[in-house]
């Protein structure tokens, strides 16, 4: 198997509203493909969907029931701390829901933590010891 990603899936229990927190309060765009079924969002090198949770759960034959921490985190990496603090203080001022605000971190990065309206947690972090290209993509060097 190749390692690559392509696409995350996110379950969400109200598709309209989540794209809508996506675009609004992130500002992205949704792709032509998108339809009142499904929503993608072209992101640096993957895709990001959103969909009936329900449905994604029938899907894949799992129960759809469960809360709490779900036992993973997204990252938007920042170029510097600076842009860590702007993005929390951009995203608060729409009223996203802010988990942790930004702070040094005990792997010694910087970041804070936002949800969106499924309760899928986004770290907005600057890491030091990652570096990303013109384009957002992290890289190796």
């Amino acid at each position: 198997m190749e390692q690559r990603l392509t696409i995350i899936t996110l379950g969400v229990e109200d598709l309209k509203m989540a794209s809508e927190f996506y675009e609004k309060k992130f500002g992205w765009e949704k792709m032509k493909s998108s339809n009142e079924f499904i929503s993608f969002f072209q992101l640096n090198g993957i895709l990001l969907s959103l969909y009936p949770k329900g449905k994604l759960a029938e899907d894949a034959t799992v129960s759809s029931k469960g809360s709490g921490f779900k036992g993973f985190t997204l990252a938007f990496n920042a170029r510097t701390k600076e842009e860590v603090d702007e993005l929390i203080d951009t995203l608060e001022s729409k009223g996203v829901k802010i988990i942790k605000k930004p702070k040094t971190a005990l792997w010694g990065g910087y970041s804070g933590y936002i949800a969106d309206l499924d309760q899928n947690l986004w770290e907005i972090a600057f890491n030091p010891y990652l570096s990303l290209d013109e384009n957002g993509n992290a890289i190796e060097e």
